[in-house]
């Protein structure tokens, strides 16, 4: 079974994931980051691809993904520096890019290589959903990598049926239609776009992402959701610290608050 489906199998609440750039805040510490976040208790792991363009981050992954490619992260590279991962790692593995260096490296080369070291999913925020069902699946589905496709306040009730009903593993729900970036609250605008999703019961687990970095928005992703992703605060942190531990240890502290 893939290791996405089994996690969610074996825990259906609570569930945090952490993103983070490959190749940032060090080029060669990505693997270090996944180990340590596992060890940390992490349920699931996104790796970005750093790209030139990520037109849906804001500011601080933005940074992170310039810095990442002036240390000279590829995606080449990146499969590289996975070679072996599973040797040391069990959680559910995730690449989270942009459509361009896929498209560049070859889907077929990206999948298979995605499945040789063990990668369980894909996230690509630009893939239009024509073609996710036309290319990307058949190639995807053939090698068992998840591709995740995300839903937001804007997305038609037809169309998240339409994901639902063609995807597996989970669906990334985003918080709001802006870029990533910390928030301080969900406001009652988000809350009727999560009561809305939930009363539709989807087949798919949903996971919550953008804009989780304290207490009021884990409790409210995890109350509306089977768990929440946290990207730009754990990368700020990386960044201060440059440090794995060190910087889950204070994502922590500010989940608390």
């Amino acid at each position: 079974m893939n290791r996405i489906n089994n996690l969610f199998t074996h825990k259906q609440k609570d569930l945090l994931s952490l993103y983070f750039c490959a190749g940032h805040p060090t080029l060669d510490g990505t693997r270090e980051v996944i180990e340590t976040l596992e060890k940390k208790g992490i349920d699931l792991v996104e790796v970005g691809i750093p790209f030139s363009d990520p037109m849906a981050d804001g500011p601080v992954i933005q940074d992170a993904a310039t810095k990442a490619l002036r240390n000279g992260m590829t995606l080449r590279r990146l499969f590289s520096q996975l070679d072996g991962i599973r040797q040391t790692v069990q959680m559910p593995l995730i690449l989270m890019g942009y459509l361009n260096p896929i498209y560049q490296f070859g889907f077929e080369r990206f999948f298979s290589e995605c499945a040789r070291i063990g990668i369980d999913g894909a996230i690509i925020p630009d893939l239009p959903f024509r073609d996710y069902m036309e290319v990307i699946k058949p190639t995807s589905d053939r090698y068992d990598i998840r591709v995740i496709m995300l839903i937001t306040p804007e997305t038609s009730d037809e169309r998240i049926r339409f994901i639902d009903d063609n995807t597996d593993g989970f669906i990334y729900m985003v918080s709001s239609a802006a870029i990533t970036g910390a928030q301080k609250e969900f406001n009652e605008a988000k809350q009727a776009y999560f009561n809305h999703v939930n009363s539709m019961n989807l087949r798919n687990p949903r996971l919550i992402g953008f804009g989780v970095s304290n207490k009021q928005t884990l409790s409210s992703a995890q109350a509306n959701a089977n768990g929440a992703i946290i990207g730009s605060k754990f990368v700020q942190l990386l960044e201060r610290y440059g440090n794995a531990s060190q910087a889950c240890d204070a994502l922590f502290e500010a989940l608390k608050q």
